[in-house]
């Protein structure tokens, strides 16, 4: 449903970009799964496609609604980064988890959850939002050193597994302390003279 602007123009509705974007990416694997021979999926991985795609289109509807009421690129960008690296590790961890890889990585999904907590207590604020990621970020950090103390190192030596798994979680770190410093830059942004 598209409505009109105060300007008179069109406005888009917010769910179509996310849907088209969301179909998009959940039509690979099933394109893949008809077309390509020996790749078959069952019903439960599907599910857990299904499942990602709602997450995905969530975060997509998510940053919609936030970019067309925000003005500040800074904040939209923050926005962005914070929400990607939420997919990526709901993602990663979500697939972990749910093939037995991991069992332990369902213990990272308290991250997301801090950080929606946070940003809730921040009433969406530049400032208050810029700590709630630093303080995700350091969650995730603990949820790490956490995972490496109760892992057995004689059981599960330093794989190149383990080994991508502690990089992805660094990288996820630095992502949220990206996004952190974005909604500082914001704030600073907001309150400089000449500032709209």
């Amino acid at each position: 449903m598209n409505t009109k602007t105060h300007d008179g123009g069109r406005r888009r509705s917010l769910w179509k970009t996310p849907a088209v974007i969301t179909a998009i990416i959940l039509g690979m694997p099933l394109l893949r799964s008809l077309f390509a021979g020996g790749w078959g999926w069952d019903i439960r991985a599907f599910l857990l496609v299904g499942a990602v795609g709602t997450l995905l289109f969530g975060i997509g509807l998510t940053f919609q609604m936030v970019i067309r009421k925000l003005g500040s690129p800074a904040y939209r960008a923050a926005v962005g980064v914070a929400l990607v690296t939420v997919f990526l590790l709901v993602w990663g961890n979500f697939v972990q988890g749910a093939d037995d890889v991991n069992p332990a990585a369902f213990g990272y999904f308290v991250v997301p959850m801090v950080g929606i907590i946070g940003a809730a207590m921040a009433r969406f604020q530049p400032n208050g939002m810029a700590r709630a990621l630093f303080v995700t970020a350091l969650v995730q950090a603990l949820v790490l050193v956490i995972a490496l103390i109760i892992r057995n190192p004689q059981a599960t030596p330093w794989t190149a597994a383990v080994l991508r798994g502690f990089g992805g979680n660094a990288f996820n770190v630095m992502l949220f302390i990206a996004s952190a410093l974005l909604f500082r830059k914001a704030a600073r942004g907001e309150f400089a003279p000449g500032a709209v």
